[in-house]
Order: structure tokens, then sequence, then C-alpha cells
């Protein structure tokens, strides 16, 4: 399972979505998908604006972990 931190990041730097979204240029219903970790890809060119954004590494919004995540409600 990959696990998104970028709910941890915007609050260890006090913004909101829409204040992300309109600093990188990236879609809110994107910002809200990976806060929420319900996105199911995303982009290079995204992750590299949240890096550049947040001056860090992908591998601090992004993790792998050997967890199973929860199945899937319809």
């Amino acid at each position: 399972m990959i696990r998104c931190h970028l709910s941890r990041l915007m609050g260890e730097k006090k913004v909101k979505i829409i204040e992300v979204a309109r600093e990188t240029g990236i879609s809110r219903n994107m910002i809200s998908a990976l806060y929420y970790e319900n996105a199911k890809r995303i982009d290079l060119d995204t992750l590299d604006a949240l890096c550049v954004y947040f001056d860090c590494q992908p591998s601090a919004l992004l993790e792998y972990t050997t967890e199973k995540s929860a199945p899937e409600q319809k």
C-alpha cells in the first residue's frame, strides 16, 4: 500500500487545500484526493510541483507500507 503524507505536510505548513491548489496549479480535486488518500494515481508533474512547494523529496510525500488497504466500498 502506498501512503500519502500530504495532509501531514499541509498541517505542518498550516495551509489549506485551496492554497496548495492555487500555488502549485494542481486541481483542487487532485489535492483533495491526495489529502484524503483516495487518489488512484499521481502524475510525475504533480509530484514534482508538490515537492517544489513543500521543498521536500518524493519520499516525504509518499511511503510504501506492507499493510493491506481496506477493501473498496462501492
